[in-house]
């Protein structure tokens, strides 16, 4: 019978377990993208905590867009020795880690004109009010390669894997969506012409870092959102980056231009498990899920009766990086709150800070 704390493989990567810190935000590299104290410490307490996987905040690739707060970068090699810190630090608690491979495109709060805001079309972004650059084939040949740079860096810096990010509105995931996808060549209007970026950059990073390095992506199920990507089209991606040789595909969903009335988000335990489910039937790799992963015995219940590979959290490791290691112990309750180190509460509802948790 399968259980949360099965020794796993994934693309050669010896796993300790099936829990995987999904990918998080964390705010805390300096204002040029570089690793702080701060960060390290934020992955060592996740790798000593017990869980198997550590996927890391998104990290920019490319030194022409504008980062996010303090968002974590590696578009040269001047990171390299700084992540091997990190990287070795994680592998001395038994924990592998990825690094996750973003471009913000519209998705940053940078004033019009500081750098490029790339999209695929001169559409305005709904939920940050910034408009995109229509990337020109310069452009997209530019971040391709940026992409593939990028990975093989993390896998110099020790990186156990990459994972791309091709969920939540970001660049890759911009050009699945047809609201934000209106080009009218190779690269926009059929499922299999807006997805030819996300197939064209899987294909670069693999002649890059090799056959052998663990490739995985971060989907959307559904956009849901008017015009959005639809879970068929989703579908259609899915299997034909399993023919290029990605070699997992976490299963996440909405972006912050989703409408709240569609999006199963927060709404359920397990949000997007219905279509991961599906995914894992159909797919030959392996399949993660994310959102809203909280409960010990609802998560248990979905390895075992279904064909996922590995269960993603976060929020409830914000709240308690050594949730594992105390499930592992034997006490399956909650996520502690961080706020007051007492509550159990699962919507964190008496602390402001936990609200939603």
């Amino acid at each position: 019978m399968k259980t949360l704390f099965d020794e796993i493989e994934i693309a050669g990567m010896k796993l300790k377990n099936r829990f995987v810190r999904s990918a998080t935000y964390d705010g805390c590299a300096d204002g040029n993208g570089h690793p702080t104290p701060r960060l390290y410490k934020i992955y060592e307490d996740l790798a000593r905590g017990g869980v198997g996987t550590i996927i890391t905040g998104l990290t920019s690739v490319s030194d022409a867009e504008q980062l996010m707060g303090r968002q974590m970068a590696i578009h040269d090699d001047s990171f390299i020795p700084e992540y091997r810190i990190m990287t070795d630090t994680a592998h001395r608690h038994g924990a592998a880690i990825i690094l996750q491979l973003a471009c913000m495109g519209t998705q940053h709060h940078a004033h019009a004109g500081v750098k490029s805001a790339w999209g695929p079309s001169v559409v305005e972004d709904l939920a940050y009010k910034i408009t995109a650059q229509e990337m020109s084939r310069a452009d997209i040949d530019r971040i391709r390669e940026d992409f593939a740079r990028g990975a093989l860096r993390a896998k110099r810096a020790g990186f156990d894997g990459v994972q791309l990010h091709a969920a939540h509105g970001y660049l890759l995931s911009k050009f699945l969506t047809p609201y934000y996808n209106r080009r009218s060549d190779e690269y926009g209007g059929s499922i299999e012409n807006r997805g030819r970026l996300l197939f064209e950059t899987c294909q670069a990073i693999r002649e890059k870092v090799g056959p052998d390095y663990p490739v995985l992506i971060k989907i959307n199920c559904e956009d849901f959102m008017e015009q959005g990507m639809t879970f068929e089209e989703c579908r259609f991606v899915c299997a034909r980056l399993a023919e290029l040789g990605i070699d997992a595909i976490e299963v996440s969903g909405g972006s912050f231009s989703s409408r709240p009335n569609e999006s199963p988000a927060r709404k359920e335990e397990g949000y997007f498990r219905r279509y991961a489910e599906q995914l894992a039937r159909e797919l030959p790799i392996p399949v993660i899920v994310v959102g809203g992963n909280r409960d010990f015995e609802t998560m248990s219940e979905l390895v075992r009766e279904s064909s996922i590979m590995a269960v993603s959290l976060s929020r409830p490791l914000i709240r308690e990086s050594a949730l594992i290691e105390r499930w592992r112990g034997g006490d399956r309750s909650r996520a502690l709150c961080i706020s007051c180190n007492k509550c159990f509460n699962p919507k964190g509802t008496s602390c402001v800070f936990n609200q939603g948790v």
